[in-house]
């Protein structure tokens, strides 16, 4: 039996991982000596047209990262369990990211960051205490929720968005396109960690930013986008932060990445760019991750983290 590592890239570095957390299987690789028949696992990201097909006694296939949607639309999809990366390391990394940027807007960092490129010495301002501060995490799952309860130890005023209904102890949860209106109007912060599916591409667009909140304490609504670059629509970002309609945006996912060296998103005072770099999935972790998986596979336990095809998550 053998675990195929199919990419899109060098696939060296992933056989080498997996024959030192796999050892007593064979690791393989795309070509013309691949024995098809053998193949009971597949690991992949972006994985080339037909390179999945004809595999028949494939069992599950891995995603080798957090997001699963480069499968979604992949044509002829196996039939088999799809199974996500969901491990502490990049959970405790995506938390890192949006408390860190939380807190920079809650302090108005850029703005003393500015007054220290041109040598202004403003004492006057008081910044707003982290309660008076409503964030609102789109996407309420593992990522979500571990980035909410740290922003609630720092003392920010945390609700959760998901598309379906959940109860999470010590946090409002909205829910459903009946619930997200609410959501939005009581959000100063808006924080995305939504997967990308065909339902959510382009919902970060101004219809959706006219509806966040316009009362709060830091002066006008902010966006911080970590999940998918598709679910924004970057040249409504721009008119919004141009007009007002957003305050400033933090940004580490593109429509088009890497970002083009022509984008205005780079230069523009009130975007912070990163290079979709927020929660790496550490390859060594992902790797342990995958092989404890198929090991609790065959000892007859159920897979962990396995994606619901009909929702794309």
């Amino acid at each position: 039996m053998s675990l195929l590592i199919a990419l899109t890239w060098e696939p060296k570095p992933w056989v080498e991982r997996f024959r030192k957390y796999l050892p007593d299987r064979d690791i393989v690789v795309l070509g013309e000596n691949l024995d098809r028949n053998a193949v009971r696992y597949v690991a992949t990201w972006g994985p080339k047209p037909g390179s999945l097909s004809g595999l028949p006694k494939l069992e599950a296939i891995f995603s080798l990262g957090a997001g699963v949607d480069h499968l979604m639309g992949y044509p002829d999809l196996p039939d088999v369990p799809i199974i996500r990366v969901a491990q502490d390391n990049l959970t405790n990394r995506m938390s890192e990211y949006v408390v860190m940027h939380c807190l920079m807007y809650l302090r108005d960092q850029r703005r003393y960051d500015e007054d220290q490129r041109v040598k202004r010495w403003d004492a006057e301002r008081t910044p707003p205490i982290a309660g008076d501060v409503r964030v609102g995490v789109m996407g309420f799952g593992v990522l979500g929720q571990d980035a909410a309860r740290k922003l609630k130890v720092m003392g920010f005023d945390v609700a959760g968005w998901s598309r379906t209904p959940k109860n999470v102890d010590g946090f409002q949860v909205y829910s459903g396109e009946e619930g997200l209106a609410s959501f939005l109007n009581r959000t100063d912060i808006l924080v995305s960690l939504i997967p990308l599916t065909s339902d959510t591409a382009g919902i970060l667009n101004r219809s959706l930013f006219e509806k966040l909140a316009r009362d709060g304490a830091l002066g006008g609504p902010v966006l911080i986008n970590a999940g998918r670059g598709r679910l924004q629509v970057e040249s409504d970002i721009l008119s919004c932060l141009d007009d007002g309609t957003l305050k400033a945006a933090t940004l580490d996912v593109f429509e088009v990445e890497p970002l083009p060296q022509d984008s205005p998103l780079w230069l523009h005072p009130r975007v912070t760019v990163t290079p979709h770099n927020a929660a790496v999935s550490e390859p060594e972790a992902t790797a342990r991750y995958i092989a404890e998986q198929i090991r609790r596979h065959e000892a007859g336990e159920p897979f962990q983290n396995v994606v619901d095809r009909g929702r794309g998550y």
